[in-house]
């Protein structure tokens, strides 16, 4: 009888395992395939139109992001100069303090203006994030298209400059068919000339 009871609680034991086992197979195969449709983006969904248009977006939102971080380096430095005594006749690092002071303004706007495309990359990422995976795929097809044509500087001159070298202006596909021409005429005037 005993044996009986023990019997049973085994089989019942072993049925639970194996249903959760069985259930948490099944959410691992689903997480899976989550995954697996999240590395399945074709980057052909973007059109290339889009893709620039986004492009464009996140240039003028870097720009945008980087005057408003330099104004706050700015703002943020002048209020500091501002309270603070400054002694003419007293000489720091051997300058004069109206100098060393000037020169620190203008580093922390320099500093706030370099900070803006980091503020600019996050607001871009959140304000895109459901087409973000798209627009990096496409990115890299671009860039690898650029890297493919680009033409070699080392023959460049004052009269022969390089056509944009990392394509930035570029923002539409009329551009970019313009970038090619510069560079094949580009590539003629080196073997013309050399």
């Amino acid at each position: 009888m005993l044996s009986l009871g023990i019997r049973s609680t085994v089989r019942q034991s072993t049925r639970t395992l194996t249903r959760s086992f069985q259930t948490s197979s099944r959410l691992l195969q689903q997480q899976q395939s989550n995954e697996q449709a999240k590395l399945d983006i074709n980057p052909k969904d973007l059109s290339w139109v889009d893709f620039f248009k986004l492009r464009k977006e996140q240039r003028n939102i870097n720009v945008v992001s980087s005057v408003f971080t330099a104004l706050t380096g700015s703002f943020v430095s002048w209020g500091y100069i501002s309270n603070i005594e400054i002694d003419p006749t007293q000489l720091i690092f051997g300058f004069d303090p109206f100098m060393i002071f000037f020169a620190g303004f203008m580093a922390t706007t320099g500093v706030g203006y370099l900070f803006g495309p980091a503020l600019g990359g996050v607001i871009f990422n959140l304000k895109n994030k459901s087409k973000l995976p798209l627009f990096n795929s496409k990115n890299k097809i671009f860039l690898e298209k650029i890297t493919q044509n680009r033409v070699d500087p080392s023959s460049q001159s004052f009269s022969n400059p390089v056509p944009d070298y990392y394509g930035e202006k570029i923002n539409s596909i009329k551009q970019y068919k313009q970038w090619l021409r510069d560079n094949n005429a580009y590539k003629r005037k080196t073997k013309e000339f050399l």
